[in-house]
């Protein structure tokens, strides 16, 4: 149990003996149940403990917290990390059924984009785009269900600025991958709970080497964010087994656009180019003349 978890269990326990009846069940259930606590509203906590909504605001703020958002959200900072696939499953069906799957999941995705919104550092982004444009080689790093982000920065990246290297599993090793890396390059580390320990092996590695580090995650907490010169913030939020990436995909987006607008001319060139390649090796289905 991590030091985090045993200050908010222990706050609870100190102020046990001083709660109402109301709030001592909900302090017991939040002990018994915090992993699924952490993604309740108020209302369906206290309709699970027997109590009323107010009677949940008002054992946050006994707490010390401003309100129960804020409760939720150290619950959530402690328990996200250590959920296993199957205890995401069993949370998701708290608030996501089968008739409400579809709407369910773009809610979720929309709050994960208005809160990114509200977290990123605009200056720590203007200051990442210009480390891009100063590293001799960029290595992007993204392993387990962040591979598909680090392949699609890597891809659009390397179109544009032709000295970008995705490092990632395959015949040799993620530190051979990075041999030459040096305190002229720049090394984008992209990892979401759970994170894995090999990209913030690679993180640490690079700082070794005194390179400059960008962490993509979902927050300052964030283990890569420990390793990082600079942090970009996207949220990915979501109980169940698939990972919410679209917040996160939305950030390098619009790292690549920023990019793009810097090199416009250059930009312009290469998609004549493609289009050319495209067309005369039958890339892309066009329609026939009689169909347009």
């Amino acid at each position: 149990m991590d030091n985090e978890k045993q200050d908010l269990m222990r706050i609870i326990q100190v102020k046990f003996p001083r709660l109402s009846k109301g709030q001592k069940l909900i302090a017991e259930y939040i002990l018994k149940h915090y992993d699924k606590a952490a993604f309740m509203t108020a209302a369906k906590l206290g309709t699970s403990v027997g109590v009323s909504e107010s009677t949940v605001v008002r054992f946050a703020n006994e707490l010390g917290y401003s309100g129960y958002p804020t409760l939720q959200k150290a619950l959530q900072e402690l328990i996200k990390n250590k959920l296993t696939t199957v205890q995401r499953i069993e949370l998701s069906n708290d608030f996501i059924s089968e008739e409400n799957a579809l709407k369910g999941v773009l809610k979720s995705d929309m709050e994960n984009i208005r809160a990114t919104l509200e977290k990123i550092n605009h200056k720590t982004f203007e200051d990442v785009v210009k480390s891009i444009f100063e590293a001799k080689t960029i290595y992007i790093i993204g392993l387990r269900s962040s591979t598909a982000l680090a392949e699609f920065l890597g891809f659009y990246l390397n179109i544009i600025l032709d000295n970008v290297k995705v490092v990632g599993y395959g015949i040799s090793d993620i530190f051979e991958q990075m041999l030459n890396v040096s305190e002229e390059d720049l090394v984008i580390g992209i990892g979401f709970p759970r994170y894995a320990n090999r990209t913030i092996e690679a993180l640490t590695f690079a700082q070794s080497r005194s390179a400059k580090v960008v962490a993509i995650t979902d927050s300052l907490l964030s283990p890569l964010a420990a390793q990082a010169d600079f942090t970009l913030i996207a949220q990915s939020n979501m109980a169940s087994f698939v990972d919410s990436l679209v917040a996160p995909l939305s950030v390098i987006n619009a790292l690549i656009i920023a990019v793009g607008l810097r090199e416009k001319e250059k930009i312009s060139t290469i998609f004549t180019n493609l289009e050319g390649i495209w067309e005369e090796y039958n890339v892309y289905t066009y329609k026939s003349k009689d169909d347009r």
